[in-house]
């Protein structure tokens, strides 16, 4: 999916929304927890339910990769689906890889090749090398870890160096030398507020990919303020606040009630900042 048809679902579904497939066997209902391919049905259903409402989904590889050849196949039948059924949903395998550059080759080549996402989280601190292979398939994204959600992100992301440049301004400027913004987006924590506004003077058209909102605290109306640009260049993800909302075997239910609500919010931003 090239950057004009993601453009074109957003505003088509007046969504900005990405619902992290992130499946946690503890919260998931007792039937399913008990069912042979339970992880697979769980995000079937959780797919049916809120595809009219989102415009990308987010499996996160850690919850399939725990459970060895199992949880690949379930992922594999979850990327399988999504493209099948709902061929207009951007699918994002949340692997946050990044290694020396024959390693990241065979990730790119699993990822992209045999499974066909149409993105992929990348962890840049090994340099151009271990980004680069990532970018060589058309109309594929890299997602690269710029500015993330979590406590810890102060620990060196914003560090400064002698000039005053904070850690992640280095690597979204450096970044934009190897890619652009029709192959390159970022993550940037919805809880950095603010922040997004310096994030935009570095990147002003790079899709950012903004984890946090919900569960972890952030605020979709300051992501929109800072970060929200004239074709949206947002994907806000929520995953335990969607897919977990519910633990009973209403939870489909419950997470289809949570995607609309986000979606309702997403349409008045969108009509606030956009052309």
């Amino acid at each position: 999916m090239n950057k004009q048809e993601l453009i074109s679902n957003i505003q088509r579904k007046q969504s900005f929304l990405c619902v992290g497939l992130d499946p946690d066997i503890d919260k998931m209902p007792a039937h399913l927890q008990e069912a042979e391919d339970g992880i697979f049905l769980f995000n079937k259903a959780i797919i049916d339910a809120t595809a009219p409402y989102c415009v990308a989904y987010k499996p996160n590889l850690a919850f399939y990769e725990c459970h060895g050849l199992k949880g690949w196949q379930a992922f594999e039948k979850t990327v399988a689906y999504i493209q099948e059924n709902y061929p207009d949903q951007f699918i994002i395998a949340d692997a946050k890889r990044g290694d020396i550059g024959n390693t990241s080759a065979m990730y790119a080549r699993g990822l992209f090749g045999d499974s066909n996402v149409d993105a992929i989280t990348v962890a840049p601190y090994m340099g151009e090398d271990s980004v680069k292979p990532f970018l060589v398939y058309p109309n594929k994204w890299v997602i690269l870890l710029a500015l993330t959600s979590n406590k810890g992100s102060h620990d060196f992301q914003l560090t400064e160096d002698t000039a005053g440049e904070r850690l992640f301004e280095r690597v979204l400027r450096v970044s934009q030398k190897w890619g652009n913004d029709e192959n390159m987006m970022y993550v940037v924590g919805a809880t950095q507020g603010s922040l997004f506004a310096d994030i935009r003077k570095v990147a002003p058209e790079h899709f950012l990919l903004v984890p946090g909102v919900g569960a972890q605290g952030g605020s979709l109306a300051d992501v929109c303020q800072y970060g929200m640009t004239k074709d949206c260049g947002l994907l806000v993800n929520s995953s335990r606040g969607i897919i977990h909302a519910d633990t009973t075997e209403r939870f489909a239910e419950v997470a289809e009630e949570k995607a609309r609500e986000l979606q309702a919010e997403m349409a008045l931003e969108l009509q606030k900042y956009t052309k």
